[in-house]
């Protein structure tokens, strides 16, 4: 009663996994990741030891095709379980067990494996796959075009629950000091990719980076319109002890650097709170 993708963006450093399910919290199981190492999905009865024996295995070296063939080989349930893998080097690997529900399946191509169990058809599989393969751009917007992809070619055969995203980096996380990128769970909602895709954008609003050579300078006009939109929120004075307090505020501040240039990102953000 799941489905999901795990893949990787080798030239930006990413690896990551989505999931969606007719399952509470499926966060909680399914994705697992570690930068320079690899992704791994468990599901189908889901054996969650794959998850850490996995990235061990990836970490010794072995790839996604003898890591997946180590687990299932110490695995007495192996023929319950369904699992997608993608290495450091982007080789990837599936496994659907003959005792899973139908329809279950998998396919894999550069760089992804997708999987899914009590699907409507194969089609939910598919269109996660030839999404992933016609898209490009950050790897986190990628994974939640494809689940919403797959949604619309039909989905868990018993409905929707829950999602989850995880994203990794090595030092690309929060404060350069952590390794996750982006993880984040929808655990109950009637629609719960749409809600994902809603606050992965309030994520990438906060935690977002927009090349400098995109930022505005802050000519006179736009400062007047600065310090109106401000004042209307209630920071006024000096522009820039306004502007860092509102920042502040909204958590916005690691997208501030002084106040000649603005991330249109923060721009955006102020425009539509006035």
């Amino acid at each position: 009663m799941t489905y999901s993708i795990v893949a990787c963006d080798l030239d930006a450093g990413h690896w990551g996994v989505a999931t969606q399910s007719k399952f509470l919290a499926v966060g909680s199981v399914v994705p697992w990741a570690e930068p320079g190492v690899g992704a791994v999905a468990t599901q189908s009865y889901a054996n969650p030891a794959y998850g850490p024996d996995g990235l061990r295995l990836l970490r010794e070296g072995l790839t996604a095709e003898d890591t997946l063939a180590r687990l299932l080989e110490a695995d007495d349930g192996r023929e319950t379980r369904q699992a997608g893998i993608v290495d450091a080097q982007g080789r990837a690997a599936t496994h659907t067990g003959t005792e899973c529900h139908d329809w279950a399946g998998g396919r894999t191509g550069s760089r992804y494996a997708a999987q899914g169990n009590i699907l409507v058809s194969a089609a939910t599989v598919d269109a996660l796959a030839e999404t992933f393969e016609a898209t490009s751009g950050p790897l986190a917007e990628r994974l939640i075009d494809c689940l919403a992809a797959a949604q619309e070619a039909g989905g868990d055969s018993r409905g929707q629950q829950s999602s989850a995203l995880l994203v990794v980096e090595r030092d690309g996380g929060y404060a350069r000091m952590s390794d996750v990128v982006v993880e984040l769970r929808v655990e109950d909602h009637e629609r719960p990719i749409e809600e994902l895709r809603r606050i992965y954008g309030l994520h990438d609003e906060i935690f977002g980076k927009t090349p400098r050579r995109m930022w505005l300078d802050v000519d006179e006009a736009l400062a007047t319109e600065l310090r109106e939109r401000l004042a209307t929120l209630g920071y006024e004075g000096e522009l820039a002890d306004a502007f860092t307090s509102w920042t502040g505020k909204e958590n916005l501040e690691d997208r501030v650097d002084g106040i000649e240039q603005i991330d249109p990102v923060v721009l955006e953000a102020l425009r539509s709170r006035t």
